[in-house]
């Protein structure tokens, strides 16, 4: 549908002279206010595909040409790409909604597979009852009761009581009792203190090197706060760590362009240029392992090996992204590329664990 443009060469929004269908000023089009609900929708639809062609044309040089896409934004070559801001947050948002779904599908087959084996315990406990109130048992006693277990318990466990028959001896299914006593993630059977106070007497009479400190503290007296409040500690924590996780990497990226500036300054670039390098490289690593785990949500659970395959796959190929891009951005030698690609990853990782346990430190204490 064809565009109407004023006659009038005065911008509506500035009123700057125009010299052509823009404003040079503040880049206003310079159509027609009096238009049909067709010409407003077409103009809408224009700029909606407008953004879907840059997104898409910026997509082929992001995963095909690795660094080929920050030396074109720096050169100024910029019109044709979408923005590497705005590009940023729309990959991220769908890496994050996707990664989260994911883990949480794990959780629910965790969760799954720790109902099945409660279920066999309390089948277990309940055999080991029997055995131990009969221990005359015939040996044709013995083979039915094995009959019976592989009947109702997985085989594994089948075959373990089957070996506890063979010895004529029951295993015990207490755990160890646990020292340290505290576990912050823990089930509520866990807690070795009844209260909050209890755990402070116990503290109070250990030598103070042996202590918790002031933050371990805090932490454990939010996690009776939870408690008492029939609030799960790990399940408030998970889910505002979710909330907090996308922060991590708005405080990680000047992080990590720091490390790249520090790591290639014999390039004398401007530190927004590794801004724009650092940006590129999470939208090619968020979008590469949202398309991963998209794979893995769609393969079945039993094709453990194929989910292997994928993830080893995964893991070089992303190797192989970061060498390559940094080569072409820095436009080092290949062994001075690969030792500075150690360095940058290990500092990376450092910075990386700091400011994931300063956004979980806030999550704790911002949670109610």
């Amino acid at each position: 549908m064809k565009k109407h443009y004023r006659k009038e060469n005065d911008c509506l929004n500035c009123g700057t002279i125009l010299q052509g269908k823009f404003c040079h000023n503040c880049g206003q089009e310079n159509l027609e206010m009096k238009e049909s609900f067709g010409h407003m929708l077409n103009h809408a639809v224009s700029d909606y595909f407008h953004f879907d062609y840059q997104f898409f044309h910026t997509l082929k040089p992001l995963f095909l040409k690795p660094g080929h896409l920050t030396t074109e934004y720096i050169a100024g070559h910029r019109a044709q790409y979408l923005h590497p801001v705005k590009m940023y947050i729309f990959i991220s948002l769908i890496f994050f909604v996707l990664f989260f779904k994911s883990n949480g599908e794990k959780d629910i087959i965790k969760d799954n597979r720790q109902t099945e084996q409660q279920s066999s315990d309390k089948a277990k406990t309940a055999i080991d009852k029997g055995i131990n109130k009969n221990k005359n048992l015939t040996d044709k006693q013995k083979v039915q009761l094995s009959e019976a277990v592989k009947a109702y318990v997985p085989d594994t466990l089948a075959k373990e009581i089957n070996a506890d028959l063979a010895k004529d001896s029951v295993k015990s299914n207490e755990s160890d009792d646990n020292e340290g006593g505290f576990t912050f993630f823990g089930d509520d059977n866990l807690y070795k203190y009844a209260t909050y106070n209890d755990y402070l007497a116990y503290q109070a009479k250990l030598p103070a090197k042996d202590r918790d400190d002031m933050v371990e503290r805090y932490l454990i007296k939010k996690n009776y706060d939870w408690k008492a409040r029939g609030k799960n500690a790990k399940e408030v924590l998970w889910e505002g760590f979710k909330h907090n996780a996308p922060k991590i990497m708005f405080l990680l990226l000047p992080l990590f362009a720091l490390i790249l500036k520090l790591a290639f300054w014999r390039n004398h670039k401007f530190y927004v240029e590794h801004i724009i390098y650092a940006i590129h490289l999470h939208c090619y690593l968020f979008s590469f392992l949202a398309f991963t785990m998209l794979l893995k949500l769609v393969i079945p659970h039993e094709w453990q090996t194929i989910i292997g395959l994928i993830s080893t796959a995964t893991m070089f190929t992303i190797i192989w992204y970061i060498y390559r891009s940094l080569r072409v951005v820095y436009n080092r030698s290949r062994w001075r590329t690969v030792s500075k690609m150690f360095g940058v990853t290990f500092m990376y990782s450092i910075v990386f664990g700091l400011s994931a346990f300063v956004i979980f430190i806030i999550t704790a204490i911002t949670s109610v």
